[in-house]
């Protein structure tokens, strides 16, 4: 099975999928420091651009897509408050 990786990171979470036995295809991430750390750790198939800034053709066709979560102390939501509502 192959995957797309979205917000990134260092790569934990693709990590995880590599060890169940998944490629990782392509990964994408806007910290310099982390995708360094995940070219190192994981493989050169990371790209360090904003999201925004993808071209939506350049990302392979894979059989999951997998979406990473914000680092809390590293993402600009931090300064939002956020309300559970059920």
């Amino acid at each position: 099975m192959t995957a797309i990786s979205l917000f990134s990171g260092c790569g934990g979470l693709d990590l995880g999928f590599i060890k169940a036995g998944f490629k990782i295809l392509w990964a994408n991430d806007y910290d310099k420091e982390a995708t360094e750390s995940y070219r190192r750790n994981i493989g050169n198939h990371i790209v360090c651009k904003s999201i925004y800034d993808i071209n939506t053709d350049d990302i392979p066709d894979a059989d999951v897509l997998i979406g990473g979560f914000p680092c809390l102390g590293f993402t600009v939501a931090k300064k939002q408050k956020f309300r559970l509502r059920i």
